[in-house]
């Protein structure tokens, strides 16, 4: 959606008249007559024909807000049958897109701070990177805010995502050749991660390794799943404790494919609680995935100093995991 509500008349007036509206200098101004081979076009037509670079689909919401005049009146309707000769205003609004990679405010965990990295407690609910549907309030939008000089790396010095509604810990580079250092590092498996997890079901043994690929769901692009064209996937699992058909587990990876914990354990029959997305319910308190970045293991970038941190889990998952029976992570 279009950021901000629908401007009126005097709004649309005055950015016509300077071309811009005071908080966005990527506004501007774009205006047409309606051509005769255009007549009886929708209004989304003519003006994706006016601005050519942008998605139907963004004008079509620029539209809707009200951005668009015909001959001097707004019209709100993409649907709109336009008449040769009509004048056509369209004040041009940027994307989400493009205002997402912009400094905010946010509050961050920091567990580890040097000259080339920062060790993040990441809260759950907040999105790693932008993309579509979280365009702002992310991991990355609090990194440049926090240190402008972010903005010349790669994705603000991310290595590694945790997916929204899992906490726990990420390395962030604030270097290129810490960046680099990791991502390689990362590549290699020499970076360790271990998860703490709650699941529906009993464990099948104490100790096992599921070893499968995965890949997207070919049913469902908003899924990933166990497909024999994916990419190869290791998670190590320890059972730490079960009680009334819930299990606790720690999960160690050896790749870091997207969703890899909760696609593993789903196809064993043992879905993440709350995680809705993979087979899971709501239970025990937790209404998002029952899962936590626990540990992270390194080699310091410049130094090689091994390092490792620890994370306690919130509340809620702490809650839960008292509640399995599992003591609470040392």
């Amino acid at each position: 959606m279009v950021d901000g509500p629908r401007p009126d008349d005097d709004a649309i007036d005055a950015v016509e008249a300077d071309g811009d509206d005071g908080d966005d200098a990527g506004v501007e101004r774009r205006e047409s007559a309606v051509a005769g081979a255009a007549h009886g076009e929708r209004l989304d037509k003519v003006v994706v024909a006016l601005l050519p670079e942008f998605s139907r689909n963004h004008l079509q919401q620029l539209i809707r807000a009200g951005w668009v005049k015909v001959d001097g009146a707004v019209v709100a309707s993409p649907a709109q049958r336009m008449r040769a000769g009509q004048h056509v205003v369209v004040v041009v609004q940027p994307t989400e897109q493009s205002r997402a990679y912009r400094p905010e405010p946010l509050p961050i965990a920091v567990v580890h701070e040097d000259d080339d990295v920062l060790v993040i407690d990441k809260a759950a609910g907040m999105v790693a990177h932008p993309a579509a549907g979280n365009w702002s309030g992310t991991l990355l939008n609090a990194l440049l805010a926090r240190d402008p000089a972010s903005a010349a790396l790669p994705r603000a010095g991310i290595v590694h995502r945790l997916d929204k509604d899992t906490s726990g810990l990420m390395v962030v580079g604030r270097t290129l050749p810490a960046v680099t250092a990791l991502t390689r590092a990362i590549a290699a498996r020499e970076v360790q991660r271990r998860y703490l997890a709650i699941a529906k079901g009993d464990a099948p043994q104490a100790r096992w390794s599921i070893e499968a690929p995965i890949g997207r769901d070919p049913r469902m692009r908003t899924r990933m799943a166990i497909v024999a064209s994916g990419k190869p996937a290791r998670t190590d699992v320890e059972r730490v404790a079960s009680r009334a058909g819930f299990v606790a587990l720690r999960c160690t990876l050896h790749s870091g494919r997207t969703h890899q914990i909760r696609v593993h354990l789903s196809a064993q029959g043992l879905p993440l609680v709350g995680d809705r997305l993979y087979g899971g319910a709501p239970a025990l308190g937790m209404e998002r995935q029952a899962l936590h970045a626990a540990v992270l293991e390194f080699a310091h970038p410049r130094s090689g100093e091994p390092l490792r941190f620890e994370s306690a889990p919130p509340e809620d998952f702490a809650h839960a995991w008292a509640e399995v029976g599992a003591a609470p992570p040392s």
